[in-house]
């Protein structure tokens, strides 16, 4: 959530940012009318508390000159039922803000390209040589089901369109992949959590899932939903909370399932893993100093790409454009690994700085010599464990069979997998 000191005194910044996001206009339209109200129910609540010290002061001096002052108080009832109805009025209409103030996405940072989309994201640096290309592999879908590791029509049976069931050494890779990036992240400071696959409407709201992203996400009943990423309930483990400036940063990480609708987009991504309502993947989350913020950012990006390298995989790292940001974040770079049998590189890990953004909206504060303040948040994929999978499978390809990474091995318990 935005700071209302911005959307009441800089319009203008706000129009920008919105025009850059290719977001809806129309909401500003709403934001004025709001405010309008605002000021008007706040001249209603100032007068009548105005009248209401005068009477005060007039009941105190009656008073002691031993008058009447039956009238005076009821006067004063009158005026305490006003302000009761009035207080209802504020309460309510900071209801409606509160809705309106959510569905707004976040300022993006300075240093952030315009662009409408994904083609107007620049390449910042690449990682690696593909030495692979589709005609010398046999793509995972082709090569999982050949071998009946990766069983695409048993998923759709058990749980209908992109679910999936793995067997035998292809969900052994994905534990081995899952317990490599835990043990590698947690080496570089990240704490480890195990958190709830299900949380509360107002967790969701915390992190800028909710309301805008209803569609997306599966609710389940008990006011509870699924989460899409472990950045939900890692980022709100301080929901309401005052962090010490002294401790901060804090560094988390979590293995998870995650769980999204949007996956599902008939036509895009049909075959193989790529594109799955469910999904695994090792999350990392970052509470940070306002200054801090964009250095913490940058080391994020490098924790993410330490994986894909000690994986021997190529890949590039994107800076994100304006029109291709996500909702809550103020700047994101993309890692795209190299996908042998698509001839392209495909995205495996998103690493976001929201800044003050989900902190105000989860009310999470850092106590400062010079006052309170928002903390700030970041989150990232270190990295998205099926697709990683993927690139191991067809990366690592050979005559018969599939060499594991070096660092992988000791997880896998083996340097080789037979694929003939």
């Amino acid at each position: 959530m935005l700071d209302k000191d911005i959307i009441r005194n800089n319009p203008e910044l706000l129009k920008k940012a919105l025009q850059d996001r290719g977001a809806d206009l129309s909401i500003l339209s709403e934001i004025e009318k709001l405010d309008a109200k605002w000021r008007e129910l706040k001249g209603e609540g100032d007068a009548l508390r105005a009248d209401r010290n005068k009477l005060g002061l007039e009941i105190a001096a009656a008073a002691k000159e031993k008058k009447d002052i039956s009238k005076l108080k009821k006067k004063g009832e009158e005026i305490a039922k006003k302000l009761e109805k009035a207080g209802e009025k504020e309460q309510k209409f900071e209801e409606e803000r509160k809705q309106v103030m959510m569905r707004i996405p976040n300022i993006p940072h300075s240093s952030v390209p315009v662009g409408k989309d994904s083609r107007d994201n620049p390449e910042v640096r690449k990682w690696g040589v593909p030495k692979k290309k589709s005609s010398d592999v046999e793509s995972h879908h082709d090569l999982g089901t050949r071998l009946g590791v990766i069983d695409f029509e048993r998923g759709v049976k058990l749980g209908g369109h992109r679910f999936t069931v793995m067997s035998g050494w292809a969900v052994r890779l994905e534990r081995a992949l899952t317990s490599f990036m835990l043990a590698l992240h947690t080496s570089r400071g990240y704490k480890e959590f195990y958190v709830p696959y299900l949380v509360k409407t107002e967790i969701l709201e915390g992190t800028g899932q909710l309301p805008k992203f209803a569609e997306e996400l599966y609710q389940a009943t008990d006011n509870l939903w699924l989460i899409p990423t472990a950045e939900v309930p890692l980022t709100n483990l301080h929901r309401e909370e005052v962090l010490e400036e002294s401790q901060l940063p804090f560094k988390y990480c979590a293995f998870t399932p995650c769980f999204r609708r949007e996956a599902g987009a008939y036509g895009k991504d049909i075959k193989g893993l790529i594109r799955q309502h469910q999904f695994d993947k090792v999350e990392l989350v970052k509470f940070a100093l306002q200054e801090n913020s964009y250095k913490e950012l940058e080391g994020m990006v490098q924790d993410a790409e330490t994986v894909l390298k000690q994986l021997d995989l190529p890949y590039k790292v994107i800076e994100l454009c304006t029109g291709d940001m996500g909702f809550a974040s103020a700047k994101t770079y993309d890692l795209e690994v190299w996908i042998p049998s698509q001839d392209t590189y495909r995205e495996i890990s998103s690493c976001s700085n929201c800044e003050a953004f989900q902190a105000r909206r989860a009310n999470i504060r850092v106590r400062r010599k010079a006052g309170m303040e928002f903390a700030h948040t970041l989150n990232g994929s270190g990295v998205a464990v099926g697709r990683a999978l993927i690139a191991v499978v067809e990366n690592h390809q050979e005559s018969g069979g599939i060499k594991i990474p070096k660092a992988l091995q000791p997880h896998m318990g083996t340097d080789w997998i037979d694929t003939k």
